[in-house]
């Protein structure tokens, strides 16, 4: 009996994982059907609490896998990828039409986007994103430890709460017409960009550090 609860609790968190892909598939699929500034606002609320409920599994498997020293190489690999997949999914979607502003109603032509989230940035993103993972790689390929480090953890708590509260903002308060709202989004949004690519430099410095005692 105690082996088959030791075996069941190593499977929890990666089943916790694999869920949270399902929900973000779930959350994407509500997504669509919001367009600003006022079709589909139910399925903009499902949305929100889609993506909380996602991010919130990314706390309980992580947990669960220190708790019962359960952690696994599919949990390694597939926990980062989930979350890459959550984010980075909606800064996609936050960039896309169903966020822009339709051109009668903007007051200001240059703030076209009431997700306050453009292009550019979702190209930063992605770039920071597989810069760190090919970093990741060629330090463990070297018997360097990879995972995450604690500025990439800010970087995700910062992203589970600014991220929703972004869209809570946009589905529900109108930006183009209340000016405070849509600063206190392009604040969460600068500030979820500036600390995400912030958060790349520990491993830049890493395998600076690496490179350096190898030329050594």
């Amino acid at each position: 009996m105690q082996y088959v609860n030791n075996a069941l609790k190593k499977r929890i968190p990666n089943f916790v994982t694999i869920l949270r892909i399902f929900i973000a598939a779930a959350f994407f699929a509500a997504l669509s059907g919001f367009r600003y500034p006022g079709q589909g606002v139910l399925w903009g609320n499902i949305a929100i609490v889609l993506f909380v409920i996602a991010a919130t599994t990314d706390f309980i498997d992580g947990y669960l896998a220190r708790k019962w020293d359960a952690e696994s190489m599919f949990g390694r690999i597939m926990d980062p990828f989930c979350d890459k997949v959550l984010v980075l999914g909606a800064f996609i979607f936050y960039a896309g039409p169903r966020f822009s502003i339709p051109e009668w109603i903007a007051e200001d032509r240059l703030m076209t986007m009431a997700s306050g989230v453009y292009p550019w940035m979702v190209v930063l993103l992605i770039a920071r994103e597989l810069l760190v993972t090919a970093i990741r790689d060629v330090l463990e390929s070297k018997g360097y430890k990879g995972g995450a480090k604690w500025a990439g953890k800010a970087k995700m708590i910062l992203q589970s709460f600014a991220v929703p509260l972004v869209l809570l903002l946009v589905v529900n308060c109108h930006p183009d017409k209340h000016h405070a709202v849509m600063l206190l989004i392009n604040i969460l949004i600068w500030l979820m960009l500036i600390v995400t690519l912030w958060s790349g430099l520990p491993y830049i410095t890493g395998l600076r550090s690496v490179l350096r005692q190898q030329s050594s």
